[in-house]
């Protein structure tokens, strides 16, 4: 097999290169305190242009996070769900993308869940993007907020709470099942789904397809800050040329690094890897999987890259419906 990145024997033991901020763990704790005292205030309205059906309700859900911004998701549930009995999936999208059309998430609500999809702030979607900071940000969300003096200015830090306020929304639905909710995505989705399920312990199951933003530090030093992580590079090109704060900016980055977040998942994980995956480097992604301590599992594709895995969705969907 070609190699891009370690072997998987080596990659079952890789556990990253990004260093972990020293108050990493008081700053998400103070993270989550400025949530608990954010009302979401949900909105739920009827979905203007979605199809009609009768067995599946579809809604577009509005909530508060953190900052006050206003934040969107596509909600669908069986239109007959008694009390108690739908499990719920929370469901992220790709880098720069939005929650997309309503068809693909039909299946989730025909089968008996309840099914969100939150629009990241800032990206294609309908959520609103609020935050003010000091600094540059060319045009990446990675790099948002880095050289704001305060730290919780990171983008990446308001996005993360997003997932966990929508987790809260959805959770106190009537209808959903507080013990089968569980969280998917792919890329920058696999890495919401990951930290969804850090930050909400009652995620019971994760399922994250070659997750993004995890170990900053090894994608530039495997020359790959291209593609999504192209910002990284143009960062230092632009703002640290001679790297003399290259310690300083990965460590700040440390707090949005999923692979630091990964020791709280409670869920039980299923994660999608290939392993010939130029953008979101194999090791990456196990630098947070090797973390996680609760029962997981790795899918490999030897021959693929960062595109669509064959029969990877039939496999999140049985997952994450218990199957």
């Amino acid at each position: 097999m070609p190699l891009i990145d370690l072997p998987p024997a080596q990659l079952r033991d890789y556990t990253g290169r990004n260093p972990r901020p020293d108050d990493f763990d008081a700053y998400w704790a103070a993270a989550l305190r400025e949530l608990d005292a954010t009302p979401p205030e949900p909105e739920l309205r009827p979905a203007a242009g979605a199809p009609a059906t009768e067995r599946v309700e579809c809604l577009d859900l509005w909530f508060t996070g953190v900052g006050g911004a206003r934040i969107y998701a596509k909600l669908v549930r069986p239109r007959d769900a008694r009390a108690g009995s739908c499990p719920a999936v929370l469901q992220f999208h790709g880098y720069a993308g939005h929650s997309g059309d309503w068809l693909d998430k039909l299946g989730w609500a025909a089968e008996g869940c309840c099914h969100a999809m939150m629009d990241c702030r800032g990206q294609g979607g309908r959520s609103e993007d609020n935050g003010r900071v000091r600094g540059p940000t060319l045009r990446g969300h990675i790099v948002r907020g880095l050289e704001d003096p305060d730290p919780t200015r990171l983008l990446y830090r308001q996005i993360f709470l997003d997932t966990v306020q929508l987790a809260r929304v959805v959770l106190a639905f009537p209808e959903v099942d507080p013990a089968r909710v569980g969280s998917c995505g792919a890329s920058q989705g696999g890495a919401l789904a990951l930290a969804c399920a850090a930050l909400e312990p009652r995620i019971s199951r994760t399922a994250p397809v070659y997750p993004f933003l995890c170990d900053y530090q090894r994608t530039w030093e495997m020359d790959q800050a291209r593609e999504a992580y192209e910002e990284l590079r143009l960062f230092f090109r632009a703002f640290d040329p001679r790297h003399e704060r290259e310690r300083e900016i990965f460590t700040r980055l440390g707090y949005i690094d999923v692979q630091h977040l990964a020791p709280r998942i409670r869920a039980r994980t299923l994660m999608f890897t290939g392993l010939m995956d130029t953008i979101c480097l194999p090791s990456t992604q196990f630098a947070a999987f090797n973390r996680i301590p609760t029962p997981k599992e790795v899918v490999l594709y030897p021959d693929f890259g960062h595109e669509l895995l064959p029969g990877q969705a039939d496999r999140t969907f049985a997952f994450l419906r218990g199957r």
